[in-house]
């Protein structure tokens, strides 16, 4: 099945689409792709399948969200929890993985025409080297894509990104690049996986579970969240709609939520700066307070080099970042477990929440 399936909407759902953009839409939305085990043993059939069926509603659900102008998509693929599942069914996830990003690279062409940029979020360390290389391969051939975006979360968990950001500004300390007053809520949310993202607008998960499960906490805590009973190889695009009505029958409220938590962030920046200046000129002062405008000016001054100094931080993040995903693609591709050249044991890795 390919990533990216053609074909339009049919008259009912395009009338209903066209209904819907008259109201505010989400720009990003985020899935918890839940119930593709239970819809295995609902259809009788092997995990397996309705895993691949999970993927299979996934490129339909990506159709849609194109028709609705929804340009950005980040999907719960695979979380580190996943790998305590049976041995049997982490390898098959693997192994679909495989699958669908070989796919994803065959299918480069279309994938440029239509501008989608793919993303995977999460550690890649802890995936078989082979996956690695071909993800690499992924992200590095779309990268220049930007018409739409699809953000796979693969090997994540929320609680484990975030502690990784905090690791990526000790280590901008520890390197001189910043100091530890530089520390602050919008510099964590710099040092994500999902940096390069807005937060989602809407987040949907399915199958009746009204829990997050560790799926992008800090980004979704101004964010719709819908909690739907359908199972995720069943969802529909009826389903989708009713998600979206549910985000545009709330806009207003987490339009005013979201203003007010910038206006409080911008506000615990500059009360946080004028304390560093304060305790600068004090010390400077041998106590002794300095006028209005010395500390206006040595205000300005602070914050145009704390500015400089996060900027200068978060490319050289961004140039470790690169390197790794580079190193990985240029790196030459070892035979996998089961090849006439290798009958060694595979390097285990741990995939993605789908569902529980």
């Amino acid at each position: 099945m390919s990533w990216i399936r053609e074909g339009e909407l049919n008259l009912l759902e395009k009338i209903s689409a066209n209904i819907l953009k008259a109201g505010p839409m989400p720009k990003h939305v985020a899935f918890i792709m839940d119930g593709n085990r239970r819809f295995a043993r609902k259809k009788n059939m092997e995990r397996q399948e309705g895993h691949m069926q999970g993927f299979n509603k996934l490129a339909e659900t990506l159709r849609w969200c194109k028709h609705l102008n929804i340009r950005e998509v980040t999907v719960y693929a695979f979380s580190i929890e996943n790998f305590k599942r049976t041995q049997n069914e982490v390898d098959g996830l693997m192994e679909l993985a495989r699958q669908k990003f070989e796919k994803l690279l065959d299918e480069r062409e279309n994938l440029e025409k239509h501008g989608v940029c793919i993303r995977v979020l999460g550690d890649l360390n802890m995936l078989p080297l082979d996956l690695q290389q071909l993800i690499a391969k992924a992200v590095v051939s779309t990268k220049a894509h930007n018409k739409c975006f699809l953000n796979v979360c693969f090997a994540y968990t929320s609680r484990y990104e975030i502690t990784n950001a905090v690791r990526e500004m000790a280590w901008g300390v520890e390197q001189g690049l910043i100091k530890a007053s530089d520390v602050s809520e919008p510099l964590l949310s710099e040092c994500l996986y999902s940096n390069k993202s807005p937060n989602p607008d809407l987040l949907i998960r399915t199958s009746g579970e009204v829990r997050l499960s560790d799926f992008l906490l800090w980004q979704t805590s101004h964010s719709c969240l819908v909690f739907q009973s359908v199972l995720w190889p069943e969802y529909s695009f009826w389903n989708l709609c009713e998600a979206i009505l549910q985000y545009q029958l709330n806009h207003t409220s987490i339009q005013k939520a979201r203003d007010l938590h910038r206006e409080h962030q911008a506000s615990q920046q500059l009360e946080a700066d004028r304390a560093c200046v304060a305790e600068h000129l004090q010390h400077r002062g041998n106590g002794k307070p300095a006028d209005a405008q010395i500390r206006q000016e040595a205000l300005l001054h602070y914050t145009t080099r704390r500015e400089e100094r996060i900027q200068d931080f978060l490319e050289a993040l961004k140039h470790k970042r690169d390197s790794f995903i580079h190193d990985l693609w240029t790196t030459p591709s070892r035979p996998r477990k089961g090849s006439e050249e290798d009958e060694t044991s595979p390097v285990l890795f741990s995939k993605g929440r789908s569902e529980e």
